[in-house]
C-alpha cells in the first residue's frame, strides 16, 4: 500500500494589522487550492482565525523607527532564529514573508539558501528610494508579490520575478463612496464643513504631528465656527496620546470628536483630510477626498537619512507617485507648520468637492489598483509550490 502524500505546508510571517489581513486572505486562497494544507508561522488574529498555527503573535514584530528597532533588536533576532529553526524542520512548500522587510528579507535569504522556496508579499517602496534594493530582494525571494502595478517592471529591470496581485484597499472602497451614509453613520450634521485628522497610527507619529494638526484645526475653527473635526485613532494607546495633546490645546476641543477606528468612514464623510504620509494617503484617494499630506521624522533619523543621501525621492505620497505628478499638497519636515497646513486645507473646506481633474485622476488610479489579492497571490504561491 502506498503511503499517502503528506499534507502541503506553508509558513507565513506577517507583522502588523495590514499584514495580518493580507495573510488571512492568502490562507483562504491557498486553502481553496490545497484543502488539507497546514499553515504555520507568525500572524495576528485574522490569520489565526483562518487556520494559522501561530508560533509568535504579529505584534511581536510591530516596531518602527531606527532607534526603536535597535532597542528591540535582541528580541527580534531571537524570534527570527526561532522561526528559521522551525521552518527548516518543517521544510514547507513555500515560505511567505508578508511585508516587515527588515525582519523577513534576511530570513527569506537564509531559507532560500537552504533550498526552501520563498516569496515576499508587499514590495518595499523601491519606487520611492534606492531602486537597486530590487536586486537584494531578488536574492532573498524567488518571487515578489506586488500591490502596485508599476512595481513588476521595476523588478524586471533587475532580473527579479515579480507579480502584481492587486491592492486590497481598492476593493474596500466603492468607486463612488456614499458620503451621506458615512455622515449619517457618524451622526454628523450638515451645518458646517467637516475635517478629518489622521496624525498616524503609531505613537511616534502622533507625538511628532499631533500638536501641529490640532493647531491647524484650531486656526481653521476660528474662521469657520461650524467646523466639525473628526480624529479616528488606530488603538487605545494612540487615543490616549492624542487626548493628552488635546488637553494642552483646549480651543479646538469644542469642534473635535475622537473616534475609535472608523478611519474610512471619517475620510468619506469629510470635506478635507489632513493625514500623515503613508497608507492613509492612498485610503483618502480611494475615499475620493481632497487631502493634505504631512510628515515629520524624528530629528536624528531625518539627519541620518539626509546625511547618508538615502532620501532622493521627488514625491513622498502615494497619490502623487501613482499619478506621476503633484496631485495633492505635501508638507514635510520643516514645511509642516500649523499655518501651512491650514492654508492648504482652507480652500477645500470653503468650497467642498473635488475638481474635475482631481476626480478623474483619483478614479483612474483606483481602477488601476483593482485585483483579487487573495486569489492572485495564492495562484503565484501555488506556482512556486509546484516548481518545488
Amino acid at each position: 500500500m502506498k503511503t499517502p502524500p503528506a499534507a502541503p505546508c506553508f509558513v507565513l510571517v506577517a507583522g502588523e494589522a495590514s499584514g495580518d489581513l493580507l495573510g488571512a486572505d492568502l490562507i483562504a486562497g491557498l486553502r481553496a487550492r490545497f484543502p488539507d494544507a497546514r499553515f504555520a508561522g507568525v500572524g495576528g488574529p485574522r490569520m489565526v482565525a483562518a487556520g494559522l498555527d501561530a508560533w509568535y503573535p504579529a505584534e511581536a514584530l510591530a516596531v518602527m523607527g531606527l532607534f526603536e528597532v535597535l532597542r528591540h533588536l535582541p528580541r527580534l533576532l531571537a524570534i527570527r532564529r526561532g522561526v528559521r529553526r522551525r521552518t527548516l524542520a518543517l521544510r514547507p512548500e513555500v515560505f511567505v514573508g508578508i511585508d516587515a522587510p527588515d525582519f523577513n528579507l534576511g530570513l527569506e535569504r537564509s531559507l532560500k539558501d537552504a533550498g526552501i522556496r520563498t516569496a515576499h508579499y508587499v514590495s518595499p517602496s523601491i519606487w520611492a528610494w534606492r531602486e537597486r534594493r530590487a536586486e537584494k530582494i531578488g536574492r532573498s525571494a524567488d518571487r515578489v508579490l506586488c500591490l502596485f502595478p508599476m512595481e513588476p517592471a521595476i523588478y524586471a529591470r533587475h532580473g527579479v520575478d515579480a507579480r502584481f496581485v492587486g491592492h486590497p484597499l481598492a476593493d474596500a472602497f466603492a468607486m463612488v463612496p456614499d458620503r451621506a451614509a458615512a455622515r449619517a453613520a457618524l451622526g454628523l450634521t450638515d451645518e458646517g464643513p467637516v475635517l478629518a485628522l489622521l496624525p498616524g497610527s503609531r505613537l511616534g507619529e502622533i507625538r511628532r504631528l499631533g500638536a501641529d494638526f490640532l493647531a491647524a484645526a484650531a486656526l481653521l475653527a476660528r474662521e469657520m465656527p461650524g467646523l466639525q473635526v473628526l480624529a479616528p485613532m488606530a488603538d487605545a494607546a494612540c487615543r490616549a496620546a492624542f487626548e493628552a495633546l488635546v488637553a494642552a490645546r483646549g480651543e479646538v476641543a469644542a469642534h473635535l470628536r475622537i473616534l475609535d477606528g472608523q478611519a474610512h468612514a471619517a475620510m468619506i464623510a469629510a470635506d478635507a483630510v489632513l493625514l500623515a504620509s503613508g497608507t492613509a494617503a492612498l485610503e483618502a484617494l480611494l475615499a475620493k477626498r481632497p487631502m493634505t499630506v504631512a510628515y515629520r521624522l524624528a530629528p536624528w533619523t531625518y539627519r541620518l537619512v539626509k546625511g547618508l543621501g538615502l532620501l532622493k525621492v521627488e514625491r513622498y505620497s502615494l497619490p502623487n507617485h501613482l499619478a506621476g505628478r503633484d496631485l495633492v499638497p505635501e508638507l514635510m519636515q520643516d514645511a509642516c507648520t500649523p499655518e501651512a497646513l491650514a492654508a492648504s486645507l482652507r480652500p477645500w473646506l470653503l468650497v467642498p468637492g473635488l475638481t474635475p481633474d482631481l476626480a478623474e485622476a483619483y478614479a483612474r488610479i483606483h481602477r488601476a489598483l483593482i485585483g483579487d489579492p487573495g486569489r492572485d497571490a495564492a495562484a503565484a504561491i501555488a506556482e512556486l509550490a509546484a516548481a518545488r
